[in-house]
């Protein structure tokens, strides 16, 4: 599989979030080229406004590798992630991030800020921004003109 196959699956995802009320991002967790964790928003489902999709499919790959560091793992997610989930991203060691559309209201990848990129911090990740752009920012766009 490639890149574009994985965010594919993260758009799966994304389609349940939306499915359930939910902001539509979905997230998959790649390690060895296996998907080992994945999942979509769940905040109007928990009432938690922590269980984005990034937190939830870090939490999941975590518990499949018995471990906390994902040193070796990938992440792809929809939409570009916030401050809250680079952060976690960066405390859970992740490899490399894989998103697809930006967010220009709340991004933490380049876009507000850049959470990964801070030279004190002891790990880097590999960011690749953009696949699947336009499937990942036209969901989004579709969740919130049904909600106007």
């Amino acid at each position: 599989m490639n890149h574009q196959d994985y965010m594919r699956l993260a758009l799966k995802e994304a389609r349940l979030a939306y499915e359930n009320g939910d902001v539509p991002i979905g997230a998959v967790v790649v390690y060895n080229q296996e998907v080992i964790a994945k999942a979509h928003n769940e905040k109007e489902l928990r009432q938690d406004p922590t269980a984005h999709a990034e937190i939830l499919a870090v939490q999941r790959a975590t518990k499949a590798l018995g471990g906390w560091r994902l040193s070796e793992a990938t992440l792809y997610v929809t939409l570009e992630p916030c401050p809250m989930c680079a952060g976690a991203l960066v405390q859970a060691r992740l490899k490399s991030l894989v998103f697809g559309a930006s967010d220009f209201k709340g991004g933490a990848v380049g876009s507000v800020t850049n959470v990964l990129d801070v030279n004190r911090w002891n790990h880097r990740i590999e960011v690749i921004a953009g696949v699947l752009e336009e499937e990942c920012a036209q969901i989004l766009k579709d969740f919130f003109r049904k909600l106007r």
